[in-house]
């Protein structure tokens, strides 16, 4: 039997971004390990951000570990620090939800190991399968779900979700998709394609994430009809991705100005109307969209 997470039947609503949202409140963000810096600097607000989403209705908060990659902790000179890091990854959500003594859900994120966005960049299975299985193994003890997220082809997220199914926990999956409206991963793959590679693994949601909102609506019908699982989507707020985009070589990527709360709020309507059941924001939303989303989400039940 697949692990599932024990989901009301209605639309449930995931938080919002980790790392410009601690940029927007003076936390400094690193090109390396982006939010994960976060972690280190500044954990009493990396606290106060899974709070904020928490009060303004996230239903499930993700654990701030999308940055801590040990390649990237290599750069900084703090490799030997990936145990810990993670670790209070885990906790810090942990507390959060304790604070708010609210229903909350953690989210477990494993992320894209050798950069966002980059098919061409993902490695082989036995490269990195057994990097996501030492962070999952780490963040387990703290979530309630796995959640591999902004895989850029089919191969990325197989390895992270073989992975994350050893934990016993339910795993999601979360593919990112090109900004041509085309529906399609990064890779070039369909949303099919991807879930076909994933059919042998425990997956019981099928998501996509950090890609323009207009992307999320071309894929989520052919998203739905995926069989097996729930689905849902998390746009980010950024102007297009160019396809060889390097966050080292090329600094952070531009916010869209007509992602406010309400029009971001008007993307995930067409979501939820064709067949989403999980609905959040990634990069560049912050609170106040995640407390849009929650009306929206009660107008719709």
């Amino acid at each position: 039997m697949i692990p599932t997470l024990p989901l009301p039947d209605r639309t449930v609503l995931l938080d919002g971004g980790m790392g410009r949202e601690l940029r927007n409140r003076g936390v400094p963000i690193l090109d390396t390990i982006w939010s994960a810096n976060g972690l280190i600097v500044a954990p009493d607000t990396v606290r106060r951000v899974h709070e904020d989403y928490i009060a303004a209705g996230a239903e499930i908060i993700t654990t701030n570990s999308y940055g801590i990659i040990r390649a990237e902790l290599a750069k900084e000179g703090i490799e030997h620090r990936c145990a810990e890091l993670n670790h209070i990854a885990g906790a810090l959500a942990q507390e959060a939800r304790d604070r708010s003594g609210r229903k909350v859900f953690i989210a477990g994120s494993l992320p894209p190991l050798r950069g966002s966005y980059r098919p061409d960049r993902v490695g082989s299975f036995a490269e990195i399968e057994p990097l996501y299985e030492e962070q999952a193994s780490l963040l387990a003890p703290y979530c309630d779900v796995m959640l591999c997220e902004t895989m850029s082809s089919a191969s990325e997220a197989v390895a992270a979700a073989t992975a994350a199914a050893m934990t016993g926990l339910p795993v999601w999956v979360s593919w990112t998709l090109h900004e041509d409206n085309s529906g399609r991963l990064r890779s070039g793959e369909t949303v099919t394609e991807a879930a076909r590679a994933i059919a042998h693994l425990p997956v019981s949601a099928f998501l996509v994430n950090c890609c323009s909102p207009e992307s999320i609506t071309a894929a989520m019908p052919a998203l739905a009809r995926l069989p097996g699982g729930i689905v849902g989507g998390y746009a980010n707020a950024f102007r297009p991705v160019p396809p060889d985009w390097d966050m080292e070589r090329d600094g952070l990527l531009a916010l869209r100005d007509d992602l406010d709360p309400e029009s971001y709020a008007e993307h995930a309507g067409h979501w939820h109307d064709a067949g989403a059941r999980i609905v959040g924001g990634c990069c560049g939303t912050g609170p106040a969209h995640i407390a849009r989303l929650k009306a929206l989400t009660e107008t719709k039940r």
